[in-house]
C-alpha cells in the first residue's frame, strides 16, 4: 500500500472478510450518513406536495418567492407537483455536486478528517432546521454543504486502504455499499412511519439523530484508519504527467455517460413517490402502507443480493469471464432500463380499483437494484483506480457530478409526469438508461487502454 507521498506503509489488520479493519468503520459511518440522507430523501417530495407548497405554508418559507421566480423564469410556470420535482432535483443535484468541492478542500487545505466532521455537523444542523417551514431553504443549503464535505472525503479513504491494482478494491466498495444500502433500508421505514403517525417534522428529526451518530462513529474509528498525511506549503506531488492528464480528461468525459444511469435512478427518489401515491395499491388488510416504505427496498435488495453476486463474479473470474468495469457498468444500465419498462407495464396490470398491485413495485425494486449493484460500486472503483494519485479525492468526487447531473435532468423530466401517461413516462427513462449502457460500452472499447494500460480483466460482458 502506498501513502500520498508514495512511501510504503504496513497493511492494516485483515479481519473483515480479508479486508482491513478500517473498512468496517468507514462503512459504519456511511451507514449513518445514509440513514440521515435517505430519511430526508424519502420524505422531501411528498412533504412539499402535501404540505409545504400549499397555501398556509408556502407563504412562511423565507426566500421562497425568489427561488420560485428563478426556477420558473428558466423553465416556465410549474404546477405544485412539477415545482416540487424541480426543487428536489436541484437540491439533490447540488448536494451531489458539492463533494467535488469538498473533496478538493479536504485534499489541499482542511484535511479529510476535519472535512468529514464538519460535513456531519452541518448536516445535523440542517436536519434540525427542517423543523420549521421558515428555515426550509436554509436547511437545504446546510445539507448541500454538509454533504459536500462528508461525501467528498469519506469514500476516498476506502480507496486509500488498497494498492491501485488490488482486485479487492472493487469488492471493498461493494462492502462499503452495503453500509449505504442498510442505511437506505432503515431510514425510509423509520422516517416514513414517524411522518405518517406523528407528522413530517418528527420524521426529519430522526434524520438529524442519524447524522449525529455517524459523526460519533467516525471519530471513534480514527484509531483504526491510516494516519492522515498533512499538507505542507510545498506540493507533495510532482505535476501531472501527460498520461495522467489524459486520464483526468477521460474521466471528465465519462461523467455524462455515467449520468444516464442516474437520470433513471434519481427519478425513483423523486417523482416515483408521487406515482406510488397515485397508482399503487397500498392498502393491505386495512393498513395503509406509508409511501416512503417502498424506498426502503432500495436498501434491502442490494444488501441481500450482494453475497450471491460476489460468488457469481468470483465464479466468472475463475473462468476468465468476469466483465471488466465497463462491461459491468453497461449491464447495470441495461438492467435498470428493463426495470423501468417493468414500471411502464404496471399501467396495464391493475386490480379492481384500477391500481397496480404492491408486489409489482416490490419486483421493480429488486430488478432495478440488481442494476444498481452492477453500476454504482463499479463506477466508484473505476474512478478510484483510474485517478492519478495526486488528485484521487478530487477525481472520486467527480463521480458525484455524474449523479448530480442525472438528478438535475430527472428533476426537469419530473415536470413532464402530469402531462404523460405512466407508461410513456417510465419508457422515456428506460430509453435514457439503456442508451447510456450502449455509449459506455463504446467508450470502454475506445479508451480502456488509455485509462488502465493493458486491462487486468478480459473485457467481455459475460
Amino acid at each position: 500500500m502506498q501513502t500520498e507521498t508514495g512511501a510504503a506503509k504496513p497493511p492494516a489488520p485483515k479481519d473483515l472478510f480479508g479486508h482491513p479493519r478500517a473498512l468496517g468503520f468507514l462503512a459504519g459511518t456511511e451507514f449513518w450518513d445514509r440513514v440521515s440522507f435517505h430519511g430526508m430523501q424519502a420524505l422531501l417530495v411528498l412533504y412539499m406536495v402535501d404540505q409545504l407548497l400549499l397555501p398556509g405554508h408556502i407563504e412562511q418559507v423565507a426566500g421562497f418567492p425568489a427561488l420560485r421566480a428563478l426556477i420558473e423564469g428558466a423553465v416556465g410556470p410549474l404546477s405544485t407537483q412539477a415545482l416540487a420535482s424541480q426543487i428536489f432535483g436541484l437540491y439533490l443535484g447540488l448536494a451531489l455536486f458539492a463533494p467535488i468541492l469538498g473533496g478538493a478542500l479536504g485534499d489541499r487545505f482542511i484535511g479529510r478528517t476535519r472535512s468529514v466532521a464538519l460535513g456531519a455537523i452541518l448536516m445535523t444542523v440542517g436536519h434540525i432546521c427542517m423543523a420549521s417551514d421558515r428555515s426550509f431553504l436554509l436547511a437545504l443549503l446546510l445539507l448541500i454543504l454538509g454533504t459536500g464535505f462528508l461525501r467528498g472525503n469519506l469514500a476516498p479513504q476506502v480507496g486509500d486502504l488498497y494498492d491501485k491494482d488490488d482486485r479487492r478494491r472493487t469488492v471493498a466498495f461493494q462492502i462499503y455499499g452495503a453500509g449505504v444500502n442498510l442505511g437506505a433500508f432503515l431510514a425510509p421505514v423509520v422516517t416514513g412511519g414517524l411522518a405518517q403517525v406523528y407528522g413530517w417534522h418528527i420524521g426529519f428529526a430522526f434524520a438529524a439523530i442519524g447524522m449525529a451518530l455517524g459523526l460519533v462513529t467516525y471519530l471513534y474509528a480514527q484509531r483504526h484508519l491510516p494516519a492522515e498525511v498533512r499538507r505542507q506549503a510545498a506540493p507533495k506531488h510532482p505535476p501531472l504527467t501527460r498520461e495522467e492528464w489524459v486520464r483526468v480528461v477521460l474521466l471528465v468525459t465519462f461523467v455524462p455517460l455515467a449520468a444516464t444511469f442516474w437520470v433513471a435512478q434519481s427519478q425513483i427518489w423523486n417523482t416515483y413517490n408521487i406515482w406510488v401515491r397515485d397508482h399503487l395499491q397500498l392498502a393491505i388488510a386495512g393498513f395503509q402502507v406509508p409511501v416512503p416504505w417502498l424506498q426502503s427496498i432500495d436498501g434491502l435488495a442490494p444488501f441481500l443480493t450482494l453475497p450471491p453476486m460476489l460468488i457469481f463474479w468470483r465464479w466468472q473470474a475463475a473462468r476468465g469471464r468476469e466483465p471488466d468495469e465497463f462491461g459491468k457498468l453497461a449491464i447495470g444500465c441495461f438492467i435498470f432500463g428493463m426495470s423501468t419498462l417493468w414500471l411502464a407495464a404496471g399501467q396495464y396490470v391493475t386490480d379492481a380499483t384500477g391500481r397496480t398491485p404492491l408486489l409489482w413495485a416490490v419486483a421493480f425494486h429488486f430488478i432495478s437494484n440488481l442494476g444498481w449493484l452492477y453500476f454504482a460500486p463499479t463506477c466508484n472503483a473505476l474512478f478510484s483506480r483510474a485517478a492519478p494519485l495526486a488528485v484521487t479525492a478530487t477525481m472520486m468526487a467527480l463521480y458525484s457530478v455524474a449523479v448530480s447531473l442525472g438528478s438535475l435532468v430527472s428533476g426537469r423530466l419530473g415536470g413532464f409526469y402530469e402531462a404523460m401517461s405512466p407508461a410513456a413516462f417510465w419508457t422515456l427513462h428506460a430509453a435514457v438508461a439503456g442508451g447510456g449502457g450502449v455509449l459506455i460500452l463504446l467508450f470502454g472499447a475506445a479508451f480502456r487502454g488509455r485509462l488502465f494500460g493493458q486491462p487486468t480483466l478480459k473485457p467481455v460482458l459475460a
